[in-house]
């Protein structure tokens, strides 16, 4: 049996428990892989977002997370990454770099993603390379390869970049994926780029939505059930109660000239306290218009990668976490 250091490593038999950073821990996505990093029981964590201090919500992965931050197995920091001294501070001692942090998504502000995604993944690329950090899997999207005119079916990692992108999302995801992408193999940083489709799960803000209007080296990573995103909402509302809607078809040429007067009003009446569109914009017109599939061979080829869960049971576990907490929330606030 070997002695463990304060650092956490051992000395003579079990290897060292490493660390990893993840930014943007805070975020949906982010959550789970801090849980999935602790409960592996080969890392010690360091959670690293915006807020000056980590508060902590209902729910299993919190009561995980609240346990290692007590026990030395996860540490929070405050990280912008914008800031390239605190990004560097927060790598120190790292030895791989989760980069899920990245500007919502729902806000198209080309300035705020510019700043966010590209000069951002900016900083975290020089901070690993500062502080020696092994590896960076960075999490980009499959929007990187979509252009909101045609749709994608099947495609692999050998399709080019768009010449144009339907959003400042994509665009900026684009331009931050090259710059990993081109920073592999230098100063001994090895780097990779995940591509997931959209993502559900126990805590993400689709079901919250769904409910609310029912009474949407890089590798591609999809549950490889294609699945058309309307059939995929109706299930969602089907297993929250909800009788499933009539099929109303309006035509996209009323739809998409709606969208762009929806926008234009919004840049013109933003100053007098109008909120920026979220659903009825040009860009989620393409999104939820246009077929979008991608293959995953590469992944399962060259990582082994398997889906570990099939739609329906993640579906099934969705919306049941969501009405415990729902219910919880509502008992709290009698």
């Amino acid at each position: 049996m070997g002695s463990q250091r304060d650092d956490g490593s051992v000395v003579g038999g079990r290897p060292e428990t490493r660390w990893c950073a993840v930014t943007g821990a805070r975020g949906f996505m982010a959550r789970h892989l801090v849980a999935a990093l602790l409960r592996s029981g080969e890392w010690r964590v360091r959670v690293t977002d915006l807020a000056p201090a980590i508060v902590l919500g209902p729910g299993e992965n919190e009561a995980l997370l609240g346990d290692a931050l007590r026990d030395g197995r996860a540490v929070y920091a405050s990280v912008d990454i914008c800031n390239l001294d605190q990004v560097t501070k927060g790598f120190e001692g790292v030895d791989v770099v989760f980069h899920t942090a990245a500007a919502d998504p729902g806000k198209n502000n080309f300035k705020l993603h510019y700043k966010v995604n590209v000069e951002g993944t900016k900083n975290v690329i020089d901070a690993c390379k500062i502080c020696k950090v092994k590896r960076l899997i960075h999490t980009s999207s499959s929007a990187v390869v979509f252009d909101g005119v045609d749709g994608l079916f099947n495609v692999n990692e050998s399709l080019p970049y768009p010449d144009k992108f339907p959003d400042a999302y994509a665009q900026t995801k684009a331009e931050a994926e090259k710059l990993v992408m081109k920073a592999n193999g230098i100063d001994g940083l090895l780097t990779c780029c995940i591509r997931p489709g959209s993502i559900f799960g126990p805590g993400d803000i689709i079901l919250p939505t769904l409910d609310r209007y029912g009474r949407t080296h890089a590798y591609f990573i999809t549950n490889m059930e294609p699945m058309n995103m309307w059939d995929f909402t109706h299930m969602v509302q089907e297993e929250l109660g909800y009788k499933r809607p009539f099929k109303i078809r309006i035509p996209l040429l009323i739809i998409k000239p709606v969208s762009y007067l929806v926008e234009w009003g919004y840049k013109v009446l933003y100053r007098y306290g109008i909120y920026q569109p979220q659903l009825l914009t040009p860009a989620r017109v393409k999104y939820t218009t246009l077929n979008r599939t991608f293959s995953c061979n590469r992944a399962i080829e060259e990582l082994g990668y398997k889906p570990t869960v099939p739609i329906m049971d993640g579906l099934k576990t969705t919306v049941e976490s969501y009405i415990r907490l729902k219910n919880k929330v509502f008992l709290t606030e009698r």
